[in-house]
């Protein structure tokens, strides 16, 4: 089925047109992003139950973006009343005038920027779902969730809780200016199993989870995600911690994603170019990684919770090779920042919600996958470690250093898995180094897009990252 475009935004379409055409008259540039997007959000356990009606990418409300003079303003509203699009424009452009005249008052530097294209465009994206979060029956799935929590307490007696969550969103986002009309509606839907569990004096949790770009029956196979995360848990509760030191490492295609996340993620953001706060934009066309390292970013190149038609800017969606076979080629970037670089946007212009700004975030960010099984890289190993599962990572784009806190690590002794299993893992490093080290990557792939990416301390978005089994020599703590 086709996720239908909210009623709603055609029917202020008219009346936003007819804003812009009034705020024309007086600024150079005009766009609108509206949005209305409605999801619900759940929870169930052996303590508590909620269901809220909001999530991460739930909102109705516009933004108004406007040029003149190398300078762009904005101003965010959630009412919009189409009768009235000539009485909102002429508050919209006193509001905004008035920003600008504190500019010039206050002798304030200005960072001149080069006026937006606005070429002529239109597109209209249903995109395909199995159902829809607005049509789904919210008690049937709670109870539905609740007896995954039960199967899961019922699993050992070591377990203490089983936390199931599951949210799903149908986005609607509009895009006008005075020669582009975008419009798009999709849908995306992520849950996951939290267990925490007590052996003797220790406790211990595992969490594993699912996400696409698919309506609430995704939450169907969360019953074989129970069965996953116990074995996780299990493999915790019985861990050992790891001896510091450098070893050769397989990751799983989990924590292949953290590594593409935090090597290549914010660093290469190319807002940060402008900001120089990024060593990346110094090794562009230059080697950061073997020849086995080929990585992907964008909306397009692989199906998950960050795939879209097109970015909160008006600029559709891509599929960036970021690094080809361990050359760094290029970054991505908003659409205002590729005018301060004098490239071409690459669709990664994203806002937290309409009344947020735009920044250059990341999308789906993938490694390439290569010729290997699994199998074959374990033989490999003379002394390592098979690395699963995910706490966190960060990274500091200034100087490329990266931590990912991993959930655990499989013994590796003369290319077989012993059966020991060390827990938690924090893997550090220099970028280039770690990504050096790669020499070998599975036909296996997967994405993951669970979870969601703060630009710095706030400003919150969808991403999902992934990639094959990965072959690597790092430092292990």
């Amino acid at each position: 089925m086709k996720a239908e475009f909210s009623p709603y935004l055609k029917s202020i379409a008219s009346g936003l047109k007819e804003l812009i055409a009034e705020l024309s008259k007086h600024f150079d540039y005009v766009s609108v992003l509206s949005t209305d997007s409605v999801g619900f959000s759940m929870a169930a356990s052996q303590k508590v139950k909620s269901i809220t009606g909001n999530t991460l990418m739930t909102e109705r409300g516009n933004v108004v973006r406007v040029y003149k003079n190398g300078l762009y303003s904005e101003y965010s509203f959630n009412l919009f009343d189409p009768d009235k699009a000539l009485e909102t424009a002429s508050k919209i452009r006193k509001i905004l005038d008035a920003q600008i005249s504190v500019l010039d008052e206050t002798g304030s530097l200005v960072y001149f920027t080069k006026q937006l294209k606005d070429e002529p465009q239109e597109l209209f994206v249903e995109m395909e779902t199995d159902s829809l979060p607005e049509t789904t029956d919210l008690a049937a799935l709670m109870d539905k969730l609740q007896g995954f929590s039960n199967e899961g307490i019922a699993l050992s007696e070591e377990i203490i809780d089983c936390n199931v969550r599951a949210q799903s969103t149908h986005v609607c986002k509009m895009f006008l200016t005075k020669n582009k009309d975008l419009r798009q509606s999709y849908v995306y839907s992520e849950g996951g199993i939290s267990m925490t569990g007590v052996r003797g004096e220790k406790m211990d949790y595992a969490h594993s989870g699912v996400s696409d770009r698919e309506g609430p029956h995704i939450f169907d196979t969360l019953g074989e995600t129970v069965k996953k995360t116990f074995k996780e848990l299990n493999d915790n509760l019985g861990s050992k911690r790891i001896e510091p030191g450098e070893y050769d490492i397989i990751t799983s295609p989990e924590v292949s994603g953290l590594i593409a996340h935090e090597a290549f993620g914010h660093g290469v953001e190319m807002d940060m170019f402008v900001k120089q706060r990024a060593l990346g934009a110094s090794y562009i066309d230059k080697r950061v990684g073997s020849d086995k390292v080929t990585m992907h970013e964008g909306a397009n190149c692989v199906k998950d919770v960050a795939s879209y038609a097109f970015d909160d800017e008006g600029t559709l969606a891509g599929d960036v090779i970021e690094i080809d076979k361990g050359i760094l080629k290029t970054g991505v970037c908003d659409a205002l920042a590729a005018l301060r670089l004098g490239c071409e946007p690459t669709g990664n212009g994203k806002r937290q919600n309409f009344e947020h700004k735009a920044y250059t975030r990341m999308t789906n960010t993938m490694f390439d996958p290569g010729e290997y099984t699994k199998e074959e890289m374990i033989a490999s190993v003379k002394k390592g470690y098979l690395l699963s599962g995910m706490f966190s990572g960060m990274e500091d784009p200034k100087h490329w250093g990266i931590q990912c806190i991993i959930a655990r690590g499989y013994e590796i002794v003369d290319g077989k898995l012993t059966g020991k299993v060390v827990s938690p893992v924090v893997l550090t490093g220099y970028v280039p180094d770690l990504l050096g080290s790669i020499s070998m990557a599975s036909t296996d792939y997967e994405s993951f897009g669970s979870g969601a990416c703060g630009k710095g301390y706030k400003e919150w978005v969808k991403v999902s990252d992934g990639g094959p089994y990965l072959k690597a020599r790092a430092r292990l703590g």
